[in-house]
């Protein structure tokens, strides 16, 4: 057990007390460097997606600058233990959602906190008329303040729904003052956050690498232990077709509606309308991307396509595909979408407020398209069934087996 005693902090394997936790970062342990990863990954001065240019206008993202992780190897520096981790998240974000659902699926609630941000990016430093950082808040349960864009139009915004919550452990007014607590000098701040409360720093803000941590190291304390979301036989599979889905769907996305330029854009939406075609002829053969097994690689393929017609088709100018168009996606996403505990990670309302009200230089005036009721879509009959039958089998508790909701039950996305 190796203590280490620095600015009124005590530190050991298993705890740590003090008596300020919110000035406390990750440099004041001294953690080993083999065990500690921050990566420079934002030198070139990107701290929001739409500084991630290149000179000829196309969209560069820039990689997560957090990667430790979280083992059950001998030694490590982030065990695997209930109530330790903290996920910070939100609804609106497809990376942050890949982490909700694999907590979900494998039954990691009453393992792993979480804590919902708000979905419209506001002004991070609203004091320092110097700074222009835009970004994830907390809600704020308590002054009622009615919120506008950054830009100060649009709206109005409230400063807190239901799901929203105020940061539980620092009063953090914003993510980027948890990043700030814990070190980081990178300034790209993005969620999710995968957090230790004991040592009160980050561990990963990567999400393929967090979904994975999720679904291997944890077991331990999961509901749904047998659930094996990347099993060994198709981790070949698996990698293969996150290769090309990535760049070209989960990224490309972003590339068509980030495009400077209509060179820049022609390229990203040729790519990312043959790999939309690649999927489907994919996903017309077999229920699952990678195989006949749900995996890791679907949550990474369905958080992109919820968002695809609502969102990414307006937004992004992605609109020479749409999921409701095609049958074989539609109900390859109505058969996750109805996977026990999937819906309940799913905010459209979030989803489509944050898109449309967090970027003036996109949407000037925050105004959000009505839409086609996606998730109305989702709740209906699926075909799916014939195609294989390995979906994941999540233990749920007798309160938790219920009736899906009746048609008029069913709340408009808008």
């Amino acid at each position: 057990n190796i203590m280490l005693h620095r600015f009124g902090i005590l530190i050991s394997a298993s705890r740590i007390i003090t008596s300020n936790p919110f000035q406390f970062n990750s440099a004041h342990a001294k953690l080993p460097s083999t065990t500690m990863t921050r990566l420079n990954a934002t030198k070139s001065g990107a701290r929001t997606a739409l500084d991630e240019m290149s000179p000829d206008g196309s969209f560069k993202r820039v990689d997560a600058a957090w990667r430790n992780k979280i083992s059950k190897e001998p030694g490590s520096m982030f065990p695997p233990e209930k109530n330790r981790y903290h996920l910070y998240v939100a609804y609106a974000c497809p990376w942050a959602h890949r982490t909700l659902m694999t907590r979900a699926i494998k039954g990691l609630e009453d393992v792993i906190s979480v804590t919902v941000v708000m979905p419209v990016w506001q002004k991070t430093k609203p004091d320092d008329p110097n700074d222009s950082h835009n970004g994830w808040i907390f809600a704020d349960k308590t002054s009622g303040k009615v919120l506008k864009n950054s830009a100060g139009l649009g709206g109005p915004f409230p400063s807190s729904y239901p799901q929203n919550e105020e940061d539980p452990f620092y009063n953090a007014k914003s993510i980027r003052e948890i990043y700030e607590m814990a070190g980081d000098k990178d300034g790209k701040y993005t969620v999710p956050i995968l957090f230790d409360k004991w040592s009160q720093t980050i561990v990963s803000n990567e999400s393929s690498e967090i979904i994975q941590m999720l679904n291997s190291e944890f077991d331990e304390y999961a509901t749904s232990p047998d659930i094996d979301l990347e099993p060994e036989d198709l981790r070949e599979a698996m990698q293969s077709v996150d290769s090309w889905i990535y760049p070209n769907l989960n990224n490309g996305v972003y590339r068509c509606g980030f495009a400077q330029t209509q060179e820049a854009y022609d390229v990203a939406i040729d790519e990312l309308t043959a790999a939309f075609d690649r999927v489907e002829d994919i996903l017309s053969r077999q229920r699952f991307i990678a195989g006949d097994q749900f995996t890791l690689s679907d949550i990474r393929l369905f958080v992109t396509l919820l968002r695809f017609d609502e969102v990414y088709v307006v937004y992004f100018k992605t609109n020479t595909r749409s999921v409701a168009n095609s049958s074989v996606l539609l109900n390859y996403c109505r058969d996750i979408y109805q996977m026990a505990r999937v819906a309940e990670t799913v905010d459209m309302h979030q989803i489509k407020e944050h898109y449309f009200c967090s970027h003036p230089d996109l949407n000037k005036l925050s105004i959000v398209p009505r839409g086609p009721n996606f998730e109305r879509m989702l709740k209906e009959r699926h075909n799916r069934d014939d195609l294989g039958i390995k979906r994941p089998k999540i233990s749920v508790s007798d309160d938790e087996k219920s009736p899906p909701p009746s048609e008029a039950s069913v709340v408009s996305s808008i």
